[in-house]
């Protein structure tokens, strides 16, 4: 069975405390960061040393490409998602192609390691607002976005891998940064169905997860939509019937702090529609809603995060050989100049 809890570990290797706190029955995923991540043979070994604690476990990693890259040493450099939208405008076969192959590639090296998921892709539509969005989105025109997220997916399926669309309903249109601020987008529904929800409305079907965004949109709710059951069970769930899981964004951000201390923001996230919770880089936090999730009387979809887990057709020391890889490989490092 998988808990209801994602949280981190602080280094290298897998600590006592860390081993212990896996073993409890409300964990039910693991993030790694930078911090984690030495280079191939160490990620192994650290995979190794979780799963003979708690072979279920989702293990999640932040591979979008670009600045968002926290397996590098030893893996291909991935561009940020921008560059094939601007490919797009050139050449939309080209550009379609490299998202394809952009996509099997980052998901078959982290599968290779034995990550299940990368929260990735990025269904936020950029229009020069947003820094921490910013050239992580594939383009400002919505339909260019989906057209390179449909193919970009195929890819990441097509290694055997889960996509996980972000930030729900589009963080794209607001200035400040969820991690740092709380930010509001004061448009009307209309407006941000006409625009930010295409990507999800579109591709919904083809994502086996979603993180709802840490920002407040007070035409539609006045909490952000992460703890929001209008956006998350009356828009995600029932008019889009989107039936994957759905991660609450770090329950340690600062856009999470609207809502309370660590136990209240889970308690929110939950009730609202999550069917899980991260807290990150804060351990006494993740500590806290644990003993809430103790008391928690309402269990996860147990197949929703079935479907989560990786599918790697191929292991690392396999990849070179792969012509698959090879052509993927060779694409995605002439877009980057090596």
């Amino acid at each position: 069975m998988n808990g209801a809890l994602m949280l981190d570990l602080k280094g290298l290797e897998l600590e006592a405390e860390e081993k212990e706190l896996l073993q409890h029955p409300d964990v039910g995923g693991l993030i790694f960061f930078a911090r984690n991540f030495e280079g191939v043979e160490q990620i192994q070994a650290l995979v190794r040393s979780i799963r003979a604690v708690r072979p279920e476990i989702i293990l999640a990693v932040d591979q979008e490409g670009g600045r968002v890259q926290r397996f590098k040493n030893g893996f291909v450099s991935l561009p940020p998602m921008k560059t094939f939208g601007d490919m797009f405008a050139d050449s939309p076969q080209k550009a379609s192609q490299m998202a394809h192959h952009c996509g099997w590639l980052m998901a078959a090296e982290v599968l290779a390691v034995g990550v299940d998921i990368s929260f990735a892709p990025i269904l936020d539509v950029d229009c020069g607002l947003s820094q921490v969005i910013g050239n992580r989105a594939f383009h400002h025109q919505p339909e260019v976005a989906v057209a390179l997220l449909h193919e970009f997916i195929n890819g990441m399926h097509q290694a055997g891998m889960a996509a996980t669309g972000k930030h729900f309903p589009g963080h794209g249109s607001v200035e400040a940064d969820s991690h740092v601020a709380i930010p509001v987008d004061n448009r009307t529904f209309a407006q941000i169905d006409a625009f930010d929800l295409i990507p999800f409305k579109a591709l919904s079907s083809k994502l086996q997860g979603i993180m709802p965004a840490h920002v407040i949109y007070p035409e539609v709710d006045n909490k952000p939509a992460g703890f929001s059951a209008i956006w998350l069970q009356d828009l995600l769930r029932q008019k889009m019937s989107f039936n994957g899981v759905i991660f609450s964004d770090d329950l340690s951000m600062e856009g999470a702090g609207v809502v309370g201390g660590y136990a209240d923001r889970a308690n929110a996230a939950l009730e609202a529609g999550c069917d899980m919770v991260l807290a990150c880089n804060n351990r006494a936090g993740a500590i806290q809603i644990l003993e809430y999730l103790e008391k928690y009387p309402n269990k996860p979809n147990q197949a929703r995060f079935d479907a989560l887990r990786g599918k790697g057709k191929l292991a690392w020391n396999d990849l070179p050989h792969s012509p698959q890889w090879i052509a993927a490989e060779e694409a995605i490092r002439s877009i980057m100049g090596h």
